[in-house]
């Protein structure tokens, strides 16, 4: 029997667009976001492939809502915002050297009110969870006023910090084409710190300035070991260089 090749009807395709591709993919990865799988399923295809960077990818969403999970039971705060709120702060995204880079908080707090108003949730709980999304940034320099943003700026910052923290400073320089230090003066001792240009610079202009602003006591505690680990990081990487 002759192979034959079959046509293709007008308007149809064998393989899925990428909205079929994003619900897929979300299906998939909200049991990652137990116990809030339903919310997780329904949230996920509106950040899903929004930009290819892997220091703000799907796997940071997951890090920060273990994180603010456990924050919640700890804290006492309202689960469910805190976990729309993780799961949307970043939907809107803007690169770290973007001229509007402190932008992207209050974007993306806009952009989580509209799709949660389209999914039914009252006006209340859509301003608290912008609100989390708002005041998570460190661009932004917004204070969080309730303790589910303080829940989740506290998760998100802890991100940033410790080992995964570490890792993540180091993608971020090779996106932005950064040296790893200054080969003539890496602990900028005679010179301007520089952290466009100089991976370790990032260390002293952002990262070892976290732990002293964290919102919750459990917070706090998980900033302490994470920080140590940051600054054991850094004296044994100048021992080597």
């Amino acid at each position: 029997m002759d192979c034959q090749t079959q046509p293709v009807s007008k308007g149809t395709s064998r393989f899925p667009d990428a909205q079929a591709l994003q619900k897929m993919m979300a299906a998939r990865l909200a049991p990652s976001f137990a116990p809030h799988e339903a919310l997780a399923e329904a949230l996920l295809p509106h950040v899903l492939g929004s930009s290819d960077d892997g220091s703000h990818d799907v796997s940071h969403l997951q890090r920060v809502f273990k994180v603010a999970m456990t924050l919640c039971a700890a804290e006492n705060g309202e689960a469910e915002i805190v976990a729309a709120a993780v799961l949307l702060h970043d939907c809107v995204q803007v690169e770290k050297n973007s001229p509007l880079r402190a932008e992207a908080s209050r974007l993306s707090a806009e952009k989580a009110s509209d799709i949660l108003a389209a999914m039914g949730w009252e006006p209340a709980r859509r301003k608290a969870a912008a609100h989390a999304i708002l005041t998570h940034s460190f661009s932004a320099n917004v204070a969080p006023e309730t303790l589910e943003a303080k829940i989740v700026q506290d998760a998100d910052r802890l991100d940033a910090i410790g080992f995964v923290g570490i890792a993540r400073c180091f993608y971020t320089a090779g996106r932005m084409n950064s040296a790893l230090y200054d080969p003539f003066d890496p602990k900028a001792e005679e010179r301007e710190l520089d952290d466009l240009s100089f991976a370790l610079d990032h260390f002293e202009t952002k990262l070892f300035k976290l732990k002293s602003g964290f919102q919750t006591a459990a917070g706090r505690d998980m900033a302490d070991l994470r920080h140590a680990r940051m600054k054991a990081f850094i004296e044994y990487l100048h021992e080597e260089i």
